[in-house]
């Protein structure tokens, strides 16, 4: 059975993410996002490469695990944990992206650090594994 489109837009952001924050693969980049790639994040500099550079700060032990994706069209978010970032808090984001010829050609994100269930005034967990 073929995958849809959004089916593999959604791998393709799963395994770009994994192989830039997890496996720190440089080629990815290359591979996975377009050489005309914006940048809409407040963290983030222009670019492929604002984005390796940022890539390039983190903490070598920063992991990346996805939560719930979801897709449509030409854009996929995803609500993902980014653990050991270097202060203690790990990052909640949900990261949407657009894809474009079979890379990612624009990116937007939210992001908070994340509390624990007793911090949270709703007893909830901010990050669930509901992978979708």
């Amino acid at each position: 059975m073929e995958l849809t489109e959004q089916e593999k837009n959604k791998a393709l952001v799963l395994t770009a993410f994994d192989e830039v924050f997890n496996k720190r693969n440089e080629k990815a980049f290359k591979i996975y996002w377009s050489p005309e790639y914006m940048e809409h994040s407040a963290l983030i500099p222009p670019g492929r490469e604002g984005l390796k550079q940022l890539v390039s700060i983190l903490p070598g032990n920063m992991r990346y695990e996805h939560g719930i994706i979801m897709a449509e069209g030409d854009y996929v978010m995803v609500h993902g944990r980014y653990s050991d970032v270097g202060n203690g808090k790990s990052w909640i984001k949900v990261d949407i992206l657009r894809i474009c010829d079979g890379k990612i050609a624009e990116h937007w994100d939210v992001i908070q650090y994340e509390v624990s269930e007793n911090e949270s005034k709703s007893g909830l967990a901010m990050f669930d594994d509901l992978r979708t």
